[in-house]
């Protein structure tokens, strides 16, 4: 109902705010199902992936077919309670993931480099 209110008023949406969202802090043996329960009652989804690596457990994308869906499931579902833990919904930006795996790769490319020239970063 009330994307459809949104939808009539022609409202501006902010810049960050898409169809793809980030979950964290999920239960980690979520299943898919119980993903399109939660998510599903918000609009039409299109896409869930959940995280199985030991990095993205914990974490899932949920694409929607409209933006205003998305909007309303991260209004309504930031900080509902699954399990005993308390949902992370946020809006996907590129940018800041980018920078986050950028970030890693530098991290493993520095530590090779120390370790190839016999350099540590203990104190000593």
């Amino acid at each position: 109902m009330t994307t459809i209110s949104l939808r009539k008023q022609n409202t501006r949406l902010p810049p960050e705010v898409n169809r793809v969202i980030y979950v964290r802090n999920l239960p980690f043996n979520i299943t898919s199902e119980e993903m399109y329960d939660i998510f599903g009652k918000y609009g039409a989804i299109r896409q869930i992936r959940i995280g199985c690596n030991k990095d993205t457990k914990g974490t899932a994308f949920v694409v929607y077919e409209d933006i205003y869906d998305a909007k309303n499931a991260v209004d309504h579902l930031s900080g509902f309670n699954v399990a005993n833990r308390y949902l992370i919904v946020l809006y996907y930006q590129h940018a800041k993931m980018s920078k986050k795996f950028d970030q890693k790769k530098n991290e493993e490319e520095v530590a090779k480099l120390q370790e190839k020239y016999g350099v540590s970063t203990k104190d000593k």
